[in-house]
């Protein structure tokens, strides 16, 4: 079904709506309300609905589909905090989800953008967000586990509160924030440091409401105050993840085993296959997690799939045929703009209307109209219509960001007959409606000013054409550790050649040095048949002790030279995947290096293993985390080491249930089904400590009583005095650090680092194993500290991707490239300098040397033009022709001048 406004216009009874949706295309849909459905009467939406869509006298049917494979992706149910009516949801109108707020806080909420109090539509000034209503609880209806995203969207929430209201008062209450994954820490720190955002520690009570202005009472406690009664204007619940409603029919229809959690019963060692053969799962039926896992782990899901239907492949799908490219180089331009309301993002801001009259207006434009979600279906049919009928030769779509939406706006173009490079996009949403809501006189003008440029710029755009290069077959996997391997596997299953090449004498990473999981996978059993696999297997080819010197080529055609015991191999393939792994730090603080009973926590499951009876045998064990992370040097959070500390902690308390272990921790983020290891560990007497980061634990070696012990010393902010506990060992969770060799890697492979020296993808939720150079992929530790099974999860998200390049036999490369004009080139070399991507080098002609761009290379940057003193070099779709005009469209003439003078006539 495709939306139609007509029928929402003319429904009777209110029953026809329209669904907003950003993630899924848009459509109508028909409720309760309905006379035909209630009473057979009406159909008035039947009649007038353009495309025939709605069909009353449909009936279900049962269709029975053949298939070789199945993904399970369900997603999830949010906890109903209603049901247990601790909070007053449901009672009290102040008191709201946070799936609720988040509906408030969209465009396309009910009160369009706008927060506001469902008691008397007041804007709240003073708010308080609960965190873990409904997890890590083990009372009767809710959850023991952590649902591991609600730390994360809550401080989220609170920036775009402060964004809505700068004065806001913001009030997290929690027990740990738990922002362990990739940037998170950062963004918690800038949360934290906004004015007027406090975050408590704390559980919390709602006493009751306020009659008379419908607020709320929230009781709490603090170690400075003790018990403490606040007034707050609304509340927010941050409610979890709870399994999809229906997962044991789910189960029992497809014959799978679920946890204890009603999740999908994860394999260790592959945790997205389940115990039924052929059926996978992906997103968040595995268990909590966010959108970046969730998407890598369908891609994961998919190559999974990938290596039962390889025979299959390519046997189902039908190419794609477009109609012939007009020729318009003749005709003069007849300019089209579609200007989107998306949904109310836009149109509640901006006057839609207004600004698509104003566009008629406008040099060279023949025809304009509005659109309610010019992505839609409908709407893509209707540019195409109407550059058939008006004989359009450029198009202007005044919507969105291109950088998700390009494509299928440039595609339209193709279904019309001409270039795609006629297609210009004018943002006049996150560059006017999102940053203006509250000035929508100026936000039209703005929108008619951008709208202005861009016809502008499309007037002067030229027809380009793009490049199809041949797909070498062959992968390459920089990285042995499980994520290579596996990765390395998963493509070769579906016969790719792969070469995988590791730069130490033995495959296995850091992974030789774990021997168990919290879950207790065995880990050195699982890694020594990934290891015989891979030797095993005719299409992978395993280079150890390995160095690469050169990485050269593009999309599609790479070629690295490798250096090992063998000499120097070059190795030609069509896409790259880093999985370089990372390191562990070398601690300079607790003594470490200066006492033998001051260990990581590697070390400590090392010698667990080894039965070493002076550790085993000791009366007691520290462990202190964030070790070397969580700190100015180094801001993010190593995401392993709680789980790795409570993982020890069991095990040393399995063999020696007398052992005292004290774990001084700052926030114990063991997210997901960790919590529950939590738990356990508390139950068998493991003592948790928190300490603050200005107020670090102090570590001294002494002797009590005869006895060498460690002391460490911190407060007790509970007790509110200072600790001194004696230790026989001392455990320390060292960071997870960026291995040694990235910067080299990320040189040769012209791939970024974030500024912790991680691999940095091309998005983090669009594109989360892909990077921004085309054919290279990445997995593993080298993208952020990860635990096995995710570093498993991402390393099939990363086959997959590298799949949906290698399984074609052409790659198509931007037009948008560098050229350069030899009669302007000097040969200084200025340019080569520029390019980060190394598509420019030096020809010999009869004038000299000049410099060349390798097309296929060229990111299409524009580095190399702002460099070249001649302006020699330019970018094609880019050009000073196609910018300077907007620039001129920016301020009409006339201003200019009457600036000018006013300004002469001030001197």
């Amino acid at each position: 079904m495709v939306p139609d406004p007509y029928n929402q216009d003319l429904s009777s009874n209110k029953a026809v709506h329209i669904y907003f949706s950003q993630a899924v295309p848009l459509i109508t849909y028909i409720d309760e309300n309905c006379l035909y459905l209630k009473e057979k009467k009406c159909r008035i939406c039947e009649g007038v609905c353009k495309n025939d869509a709605i069909d009353f006298l449909q009936r279900s049917e049962k269709v029975e589909i053949k298939v070789g494979a199945i993904v399970l992706s369900p997603g999830y149910e949010v906890f109903d905090p209603e049901v247990k009516g601790d909070y007053g949801y449901g009672k009290f109108e102040n008191v709201v989800t946070s799936l609720d707020f988040e509906r408030l806080l969209c465009a396309t909420g009910p009160h369009e953008g706008e927060i506001l109090r469902a008691s008397d539509k007041s804007h709240p000034h003073k708010i308080a967000w609960i965190q873990c209503v409904g997890s890590r609880r083990v009372t009767p209806g809710e959850n023991s586990y952590c649902s591991a995203v609600c730390c994360t969207y809550t401080q989220k929430q609170v920036i775009l509160t402060k964004d809505h209201d700068a004065e806001a008062e913001c009030t997290i209450f929690h027990n740990d924030i738990r922002s362990y994954g990739k940037d998170f820490e950062p963004y918690y720190q800038r949360t934290e440091n906004l004015i007027g955002v406090r975050f408590i520690r704390s559980y919390v009570s709602i006493v009751r409401e306020i009659p008379e202005s419908k607020n709320v009472i929230v009781r709490y406690a603090t170690p400075e105050d003790g018990i403490k009664e606040e007034e707050f204007d609304m509340v927010v619940l941050s409610v979890g993840l709870n399994p999809p409603a229906d997962y044991e029919d789910l189960a029992d229809k497809f014959g799978i085993e679920l946890s204890s959690h009603g999740f999908c019963k994860a394999i260790p060692s592959n945790p997205m296959e389940t115990t039924k053969p052929g059926i996978f799962v992906s997103g968040a039926f595995q268990g909590p997690i966010d959108i970046p896992e969730s998407v890598f782990t369908a891609s994961g899901a998919a190559s999974q799939c990938g290596e039962l239907l390889d025979y299959r492949r390519g046997r189902l799908t039908k190419e794609r045929i477009y109609p012939p490219e007009r020729d318009v180089s003749e005709e003069e331009p007849r300019v089209g703009v579609f200007v989107c309301h998306c949904g109310a993002n836009i149109g509640r801001v901006v006057d839609v209307p207004s600004t698509v009259e104003y566009a008629l207006t406008l040099p060279n434009v023949v025809y304009a109209q509005e659109q309610l979600f010019s992505c839609a279906t409908n709407c893509a049919k209707e540019i195409t219509d109407m550059i058939e009928e008006k004989r359009l030769n450029r198009v202007v779509v005044a919507a969105c960001s291109p950088r998700t939406l390009e494509p299928l706006f440039r595609d339209t173009l193709r279904e019309a007959g001409i270039n795609q490079y006629f297609y210009e996009m004018a943002n006049i949403r996150e560059h006017c409606s999102w940053v203006h809501s509250k000035e929508k006189e100026d936000a039209t003008q703005k929108a008619k000013d951008i709208t202005r440029m861009s016809v502008a710029r499309a007037t002067s755009l030229e027809p380009l054409q793009e490049i199809d290069l041949p797909v070498n077959k062959t992968a390459l996997v920089v990285g042995g550790g499980i994520a290579g391997m596996t990765c390395a596997l998963s493509m070769a299953n579906q016969g790719h050649k792969v070469h995988l090449v590791e730069k130490d004498t033995d495959l296995g990473g850091t992974a030789r040095r774990i021997y168990y999981t919290l879950e207790g996978l065995d880990v050195q059993a699982y890694l020594r048949d990934l290891v015989r696999e891979v030797y095993q297997h005719p299409l992978i080819h395993v280079s150890t002790d390995a160095t690469i010197t050169e990485a050269t080529g593009y999309v599609g055609n790479f070629v690295t030279k490798v250096k090992s015991e063998r000499g120097v191999t070059e190795i030609k393939h069509g896409a790259a995947v880093i999985a370089i792994g990372a390191d562990e730090y070398k601690p300079t603080e607790y003594l470490y290096g200066e006492d033998d009973r001051v260990l990581t926590q590697l070390e400590l499951g090392e010698q667990i293993v080894k039965g070493e009876e002076r550790l085993i045998n000791s009366q007691s064990l520290v462990m202190i985390q964030c070790v070397g992370c969580r700190q100015e040097d180094r801001y993010y959070c190593a995401r392993v080491c709680c789980s790795h500390a409570i993982k020890n902690a069991l095990k040393l308390k399995e063999i020696n249930p007398e052992m005292d272990i004290y774990i001084i921790y700052r926030d114990m983020r063991t997210y997901g089904f960790s919590e529950d290891y939590y738990r356990e560990a508390s139950d068998k007497d493991i003592k948790f400590i928190r300490y603050e980061p200005d107020d670090k634990p102090q570590v001294e070696a002494v002797e009590e009583e005869g006895r060498p012990v460690l002391r460490v010393t911190l407060p007790d902010y509970i007790l509110g005095q200072k600790l001194a506990i004696d230790a026989d060992y001392l455990a320390l969770a060292a960071a997870v650090i960026p291995p040694a060799g990235s910067r080299e890697t990320a040189k040769l492979f012209k791939v970024p680092l974030n500024p912790e020296g991680f691999f940095q993808e091309a998005h983090v939720k669009l594109r989360p194993v892909d990077f921004a150079a085309d054919g290279v992929f990445l997995c593993g530790t080298a993208h952020y500290p990860k635990h096995i099974p995710e570093a498993i999860n991402q390393a099939y998200g990363a086959a997959g991707r590298v799949l949906t390049l290698l399984s074609h036999d052409i790659v198509t490369v931007s037009g948008s490239v560098c050229d350069v004009d030899e009669r302007k080139c000097m040969g200084c070399g200025a340019c080569i300098s520029a390019c980060t991507s190394g598509a420019i080098e030096f020809q010999d002609t009869r004038q000299g040397k000049k410099a060349v761009v390798n097309p296929v290379i060229c990111k299409g940057d524009g580095l190399c033009n702002v460099k070249c003193p001649t302006g020699a070099i330019f970018l094609k779709h880019f050009t000073d022709e196609e910018l300077l005009s907007q620039i001129d469209a920016a301020v009409p003439e006339e201003e200019i001048i009457q600036q000018i003078d006013a300004a002469v006539g001030d001197v």
